[in-house]
């Protein structure tokens, strides 16, 4: 199995900062690409940033310019800084991660979230 542990939500003032962090661990063999999603209350889940296999990124608009997701080489840890936090990036936000199991399974493995709340 494969198992999926965030850390870094908290509470910040709107233009403030904060680092999430995902881990993936268990019976890995290869992670194609990982992803941060977001979901609000009363709104659906939704897609933040997500960095593939060859280091290929992509943002929502929403975020633009004011994330970055990353990711070292060979390693199964992701990384989301967020700068300049608006009050509508309160959600709730789930790592998401892809790949292969070393018995050659894909599996899509989903995180337990962690709280990040915009206010003042």
């Amino acid at each position: 199995q494969v198992h999926l542990v965030e850390s870094g939500g908290g509470l910040v003032q709107p233009g403030g900062s904060l680092s999430l962090t995902c881990a993936a661990s268990g019976s890995i063999f290869t992670i194609n690409g990982m992803g941060w999603y977001r979901q609000a209350p009363g709104k659906e889940r939704e897609l933040v940033a997500e960095r593939n296999l060859g280091g290929g990124t992509k943002y929502a608009d929403s975020v633009k310019g004011r994330f970055t997701i990353s990711r070292y080489s060979d390693s199964n840890t992701a990384y989301l800084q967020m700068n300049s936090l608006k009050p509508e990036d309160t959600a709730r936000y789930y790592c998401n991660t892809k790949g292969y199991d070393t018995n050659r399974r894909i599996f899509d493995v989903w995180g337990q979230g962690t709280q990040v709340a915009v206010s003042s």
